[in-house]
């Protein structure tokens, strides 16, 4: 076997990272075609719920969410009860919880997807490249998360990221929808922007942005524009035409109120 370097061994890892790795390899090789020899018997639903009687994402775990969030009366209590929220099995595989960013109580609020690899490093919405080309397209309508006149605020669907990046599973979202719903009327935006399929999905209960984008809509009562998610446009450069687009029809509604 040809022997690998310091240098060669860590682009290795860091390759196996980007693809989602999360464990290295133990010392015991594992077959994974081995059949045990007793077969463990599924616990019963009653075995299966956690030691209050609530389910794990069931409609306990709703029911608890939406009492818990109603309950916030500012950002700041709204914040500690996410973090002190032990039914959603994404906090459990996340670094860090990702809650906002920008000014509070800007005019205009952008709902991301559920936070990807720099936003769970980083803690917050919009983080790495994804969240540089943001900044970028903020600034070219003179905007920005901590603009001195026209600030921006910034939120996830979800505070945790989910493994490998996948799709929030409809139980994640029932059950983490009540602290959303809370954090966009306690932020008190005039304007929503919802950037990609996870807010439509989420706020709408639709997909299909390419086809929704640049169209204004409603999300609880606030006027809302789909667009583009940065992270889109970073692999399809040429929908930057049609964001470009948005962002002057989002400008030119900010600018009459």
């Amino acid at each position: 076997m040809e022997s690998v370097d310091y240098h060669q061994a860590v682009a290795l890892l860091r390759w196996q990272i980007e693809l989602g790795a999360t464990e290295a390899i133990g010392d015991v090789p594992v077959n994974r075609y081995e059949v045990p020899a007793s077969l463990e018997k599924p616990k019963s639903a009653a075995a299966q719920s956690t030691p209050g009687g609530s389910d794990r994402g069931g409609s306990d775990a709703v029911a608890e969410a939406s009492r818990i969030a109603a309950a916030a009366q500012t950002l700041e209590a709204l914040q500690e009860a996410i973090s002190t929220f032990e039914h959603c099995e994404l906090k459990r595989g996340a670094r860090r919880m990702v809650f906002a960013d920008g000014t509070p109580g800007a005019r205009l609020m952008i709902v991301g997807e559920a936070p990807g690899r720099d936003e769970d490093r980083e803690g917050r919405p919009f983080a790495g490249q994804a969240g540089q080309l943001l900044d970028k397209m903020l600034a070219a309508i003179n905007m920005g998360r901590d603009h001195p006149e026209a600030p921006v605020y910034l939120a996830t669907v979800l505070p945790w990221r989910p493994p490998q990046d996948r799709d929030p599973r409809p139980e994640e979202i029932a059950m983490m929808k009540p602290f959303l719903m809370r954090h966009i009327a306690l932020a008190k935006p005039e304007v929503l922007v919802l950037a990609g399929n996870g807010a439509l999905q989420v706020l709408l209960g639709k997909r299909g942005i390419a086809r929704l984008r640049g169209q204004w809509t409603k999300a609880d009562g606030i006027p809302a524009l789909p667009m583009f998610h940065p992270a889109y446009l970073l692999r399809s450069p040429e929908f930057k035409r049609e964001t470009w687009v948005d962002l002057l029809t989002l400008k030119a509604r900010l600018a009459h109120g």
